[in-house]
């Protein structure tokens, strides 16, 4: 993997990552790659944010994979900070390339250097080859998730 790099993210790079996110079957019917427009006003806020890290792994000039790490400090297990990763995506083409590992051990890498004591993420219950892929890495499925849609209130 000498030809992949790991950088942070810029504005540049939305149309490539808003593509991954459209690409597979939750986000085809969630993301709009033909309007960029909320994206740019999502990565403002995003980047503007010391403990969110937007990162891009980029082989031969193009955007082929990406994800988000939140940092977030906390009270419980002594006080431990620990970091969320999210978004996690490898463009179609780069897919059984050693890329989604690469990218993984990038931001777990990237979470002890920032002191965290513990990594943790939520994946779709539907992503079955997605959740073989994390227990592969080592994590391990310990909790239940759940969600709250919020309506916008203009």
């Amino acid at each position: 993997m000498t030809d992949l790099t790991f950088r942070r993210t810029t504005r540049d790079d939305l149309p490539a990552i808003v593509a991954m996110l459209a690409a597979d079957s939750l986000g085809s019917g969630r993301e709009s790659p033909d309007d960029l427009t909320p994206y740019h006003a999502a990565f403002e806020r995003v980047a503007a944010d010391p403990n969110q890290h937007l990162i891009v792994a980029v082989r031969d000039g193009e955007v082929v994979g990406t994800l988000q790490l939140s940092v977030i400090p906390g009270l419980s297990r002594k006080g431990a900070t620990r970091t969320i990763i999210e978004a996690v995506r490898v463009r179609g083409d780069q897919r059984g390339s050693g890329l989604g590992t690469a990218l993984m051990e990038h931001a777990i890498a990237e979470s002890r250097r920032l002191g965290a004591a513990l990594v943790q993420l939520t994946s779709d219950h539907t992503r079955q080859d997605a959740h073989r892929f994390y227990e592969r890495l080592g994590f391990v499925g310990s909790h239940v998730g759940f969600k709250l849609p919020l309506e916008q209130v203009d």
